[in-house]
């Protein structure tokens, strides 16, 4: 699996659409390895630009903090599983938890009248 991962100053970024760049981890969810990881900087934001940017690299598994409804209905429509929700945390902590079915999520909705999101 390709695990992306937001990241704002190398945490979790709890904003979805407005992230620095991107963590992609490459993982195997049996013998629970990680066989590679790299950074990418995030596009520039566009509204439906990320579900599409981050397929086109593989990753077919989305982990984040607040995301809209949009984003994910895109994601799951490109065959992306999201786990949303996340609290800000180191992501190599968050790709652990995941392998060893401890990840939990929250509530993931974003306020984008005010700009924040609501965890």
């Amino acid at each position: 699996m390709r695990i992306a991962i937001p990241l704002s100053e190398g945490r979790l970024c709890q904003h979805f659409g407005h992230c620095e760049e991107f963590l992609f981890v490459d993982a195997d969810p049996c013998t629970k390895n990680i066989s590679g990881r790299r950074v990418e900087k995030a596009p520039d934001h566009q509204p439906g630009l990320l579900p599409v940017w981050l397929k086109e690299r593989g990753a077919n598994v989305v982990i984040a903090g607040g995301i809209g409804a949009r984003a994910i209905d895109l994601l799951t429509a490109a065959s992306v599983q999201v786990l949303a929700g996340i609290s800000a945390s180191d992501p190599e902590v968050i790709v652990s938890a995941l392998l060893n079915g401890k990840l939990e999520t929250g509530i993931t909705g974003c306020d984008h009248s005010g700009g924040s999101c609501q965890h």
